[in-house]
């Protein structure tokens, strides 16, 4: 009887321990314009735990979120924007690395409130590898049932066929919105779990040219949440 309680109790502690091993981390990025936080995905390891490593490291701090579209996505993650003049051209800097593509489609795709890598485009960047520092957060459109079948046959010409849209996912771009046009071509490595207002709010502001806010929208400072 006692190997058996013995044995029942390890089975629990490893089945316990498996689940915290899958558990997300979050982290909570304090803006001049709300708090987002995000929760990323232990399917991307690289890209989670680099995005930790900066955070750690204050990297983050007084960056700003320096570009912006509207019913598209803001990004930020630029060192060159921290105290940047509204006349400097941004978008260039980074930690001085890069990371392999993590993309995992069509598991994760470009859904409203996901996070995800930029990059440099295909023409210089074939293997599609990510900023060491740049993300973006995907706000995006609804799209109707029509906008949604050109939009799958943009992307499977675009592919030669390798990214196919599945309903399922062609239904949430349609209820909820997003970008599908860049699936399969960067990395989605989290998503916003509190803060998707903070999003909608930034990706209104006012911009000017190269779609740099006119007020400055700032990351005042990152946190990990345990």
């Amino acid at each position: 009887m006692r190997i058996s309680l013995i044995s029942l109790l390890f089975f629990i502690v490893i089945s316990l321990w498996g689940q915290d091993s899958e558990t997300r981390r979050r982290v909570q990025m304090v803006t001049n314009k709300g708090d987002i936080t995000v929760e990323l995905y232990n399917e991307t390891p690289l890209h989670r735990d680099n995005f930790i490593k900066l955070c750690e490291s204050h990297f983050y701090d007084s960056l700003l979120f320096h570009r912006v579209i509207e019913n598209f996505m803001i990004q930020g993650g630029d060192p060159d924007s921290r105290h940047a003049l509204l006349s400097d051209d941004l978008g260039d800097g980074g930690p001085g690395y890069t990371l392999p593509a993590e993309i995992v489609f069509p598991k994760y795709f470009h859904r409203r409130g996901v996070l995800a890598a930029a990059r440099e485009g295909d023409e210089v960047n074939p293997e599609r590898r990510s900023s060491g520092s740049q993300f973006y957060i995907v706000w995006g459109s609804r799209f109707t049932k029509s906008e949604m079948r050109e939009m799958v046959k943009t992307v499977s010409e675009r592919s030669k066929g390798e990214v196919v849209i599945p309903a399922s996912l062609q239904e949430v771009y349609r209820k909820t919105g997003g970008s599908p046009h860049l699936d399969g071509l960067y990395t989605v490595f989290g998503e916003v779990v509190e803060g998707l207002d903070v999003v909608e709010r930034i990706q209104k502001v006012a911009t000017i040219e190269n779609d740099r806010p006119f007020d400055d929208v700032v990351i005042l400072r990152t946190k990990v949440l345990r």
